[in-house]
């Protein structure tokens, strides 16, 4: 009988189909009836004849035409995803005509990683790095036929070192590493991140000391092209001697081993997914590449949401009827941290009155209040240390990206091997740590304003944002979920990195747990995403008390892209639905895309000539000039001229 797999949300589901010249339509309803089968709230699908839904090919993503009969437009085994109306497409598929990545090894970047795993990208090399790794593979093949001794080469591995391999047992010495590696547990990577880790992978060996063929570096091109994907589990790692297990997993399916995924087949076996080719093992399993590739989403998913914090608290601020003197370049500028004060210019290109005015700012403007509460008053501290600390560990991560993390390592222009520690992951374990640490702030402080929204003795609003208080609950255990949300944050920015186990028969006697280190921060980045999604959420609930007040223009333009996929809470509904959609809002930056021309054009209209400038703001022993860091702190203080001329220093 044939059947079809659909992507629905975040599950596959096959849907067996004795008759194909059923429609489309058939196909998307009984989808949604295994879906709905499986969720014990319906997946908040409340009448399935009643939910739009479009269909679409995973492979090319072509939509399908609802009353095409299935024999049409599909074959046995095909894969497609059901999008349901006000639901966000699925990034886990290759577009139609991606255009090209040139890796080099040495100017990739987090950005780019994490557009190669949303498949915007093919990959090729640049005809540098192919040199190298040419260069490099030919001293290795002069020192397997001099029968000279190199760990991992000639070798085996770990406390293996000493035993010296037969040539004619080297293939096998490979095979049986990468066999043995393979014992990693839990879920799969998604397909998302296992390209992330493939394109990080194939980078790394680009830069030419790995001692890989060419012909096997574009065999892995091949296989990430065509978006040929091995089974990983996401457990297994302590993150020294690199990523060890994942990166055995990604390099067995490869061999033809294990299984595979494709747009195509789903999840196959690997033998009938791609041909084995022959490989030096150490050189694809040994480095921080898995600890990296989900750093790399964790930094920018984390740069995305602390600039979308900004403004949901700047919205949360209108609606408690806070003031913006907290937000006086001045203030700042005595303590000038960078991400403090480019916050507190944030808050100012969005509730600036002279720029954007504000009946809702109108209306208390000569009340008797002096200043706010912590969690409106010193969002530019608590959220601008997280602004630095994101750059930080960005530069981090860029840094291992574009890093050679093999041992031993082939310096082709030197004729020799080295072995060295470049595989250990306690920079971007620690780094990842510090991340999640810092950005846990952002949902800590945001949740003290969803409390301040939702207690009608701190809000001057109904009790929990919502009319007939009682019959309805309204956001009550809303705020419960951003609490029990950032409690278990607390419990995961716990530092990973401050523990070591001993592995290999005390060989590899200390070690990173930089794997763990970056799925639970990759999880802390989530929850705050998600208790961001119910402020922004109970924000502009509050604004309906408020009506008909408006607004400044940016926060109104907010305001709007929430009521295009959240109606207002006139009597409780279900909850979930409304704030996942508004955190694919998040996810998808659209909040950060709205309110982002209104920051620029506020940044280009009142950058100053000239300001005065404490001296502590710069060290005169910076490679800097004044003027350079003079010029730099006007364009993050957003103000008015007023005297004093640089060239007096």
């Amino acid at each position: 009988m044939p059947r079809f797999t659909v992507h629905i949300r975040d599950e596959w589901l096959a849907v067996p189909c004795r008759d194909t010249t059923s429609t489309i339509r058939w196909l998307g309803q009984e989808a949604l009836k295994r879906y709905i089968k499986n969720k014990p709230d319906n997946g908040g699908i409340t009448a399935l004849k009643d939910t739009r839904f479009v269909v679409r090919r995973c492979q090319g993503l072509g939509l399908l035409d609802a009353d095409d009969t299935i024999e049409d437009v599909l074959e046995d085994n095909d894969f497609v995803e059901l999008a349901i109306e006000g639901d966000t497409m699925s990034p886990d598929f290759i577009p139609c005509e991606p255009g090209f990545i040139s890796l080099d090894g040495s100017s990739l970047t987090s950005t780019d990683l994490v557009n190669l795993g949303k498949g915007l990208y093919k990959i090729k090399l640049t005809p540098e790095a192919e040199r190298k790794v040419v260069q490099s593979r030919d001293l290795l093949d002069t020192i397997v036929k001099e029968n000279k001794v190199v760990y991992g080469i000639t070798t085996g591995f770990g406390k293996f070192a000493r035993t010296v391999i037969p040539v004619s047992k080297l293939k096998e010495l490979q095979e049986n590493l990468v066999r043995s590696h393979s014992s990693g547990v839990g879920n799969p990577l998604s397909p998302e991140r296992t390209r992330m880790l493939l394109a990080l992978r194939i980078n790394v060996l680009a830069k030419g000391h790995s001692g890989i063929s060419l012909e096997t570096l574009h065999a892995m091109i091949q296989a990430f092209n065509a978006s040929c994907l091995s089974f990983v589990p996401e457990k297994g790692t302590v993150g020294a001697s690199g990523d060890l297990a994942p990166l055995s997993h990604l390099a067995l399916g490869l061999m033809g081993e294990g299984k595979m995924w494709s747009p195509k087949s789903g999840w196959a076996d690997a033998k009938y997914e791609i041909y084995p080719w022959l490989l030096r093992g150490l050189a694809l399993i040994n480095g921080t590449q898995m600890i990296t590739s989900l750093g790399a989403e964790a930094v920018e998913r984390a740069q995305a949401i602390a600039r979308q914090a900004d403004i949901i608290a700047a919205l949360t601020l209108e609606v408690l009827k806070g003031t913006t003197k907290a937000f006086d370049s001045d203030i700042h500028m005595l303590r000038p941290h960078p991400g403090q004060i480019e916050v507190a210019q944030r808050f100012r290109s969005l509730l600036d009155s002279d720029h954007h005015p504000s009946q809702i700012a109108e209306s208390h403007r000569f009340c008797d209040r002096v200043q706010d509460a912590y969690t409106m008053r010193c969002c530019p501290q608590v959220h601008g240390v997280a602004n630095d600390t994101i750059k930080f560990v960005q530069n981090i991560i860029n840094t291992e990206i574009n890093s050679a993390t093999d041992n031993p390592m082939v310096f082709a222009d030197r004729g020799e091997t080295i072995s060295g520690g470049n595989f250990h992951g306690e920079y971007p374990a620690k780094a990842l740590d510090f991340l999640a640490i810092a950005v846990h702030e952002l949902a800590s402080i945001s949740e003290r304003r969803i409390e301040r929204l939702c207690n009608p003795s701190l809000s001057e609003l109904p009790a929990f944002l919502v009319n007939e208080g009682g019959l309805n609950s309204g956001f009550m255990i809303a705020h419960c979920t951003a609490a029990a949300l950032v409690s278990e944050n607390k419990v995961l920015c716990h530092p990973s990195s401050v523990d070591s186990l001993s592995t290999s028969a005390a060989t590899e006697d200390h070690v990173s747990m930089g794997g763990w280190a970056a799925r639970k921060a990759l999880r802390v980045v989530e929850h705050v995403e998600q208790v961001l999604a119910i402020e922004l959420l109970a924000a502009c609930q509050g604004i309906e008390f408020l009506r008909p007040l408006r607004t400044t223009t940016p926060l109104e333009k907010v305001y709007e892209l929430v009521r295009s996929v959240v109606k207002p809470w006139i009597k409780d509904r279900f909850m979930s639905p409304d704030i996942e959609a508004v955190h694919r809002l998040l996810l998808d930056q659209k909040v950060w895309n709205v309110a982002k021309p209104y920051i620029d054009k506020y940044q280009t209209e009142y950058i100053p000539e000239s300001r005065p400038v404490s001296p502590t703001a710069f060290s005169l022993e910076s490679p800097a000039s004044p003027r350079k860091v003079h010029s730099a702190i006007l364009r993050c203080s957003g103000e008015k001229p007023e005297f004093w001329d640089v060239t007096d220093l």
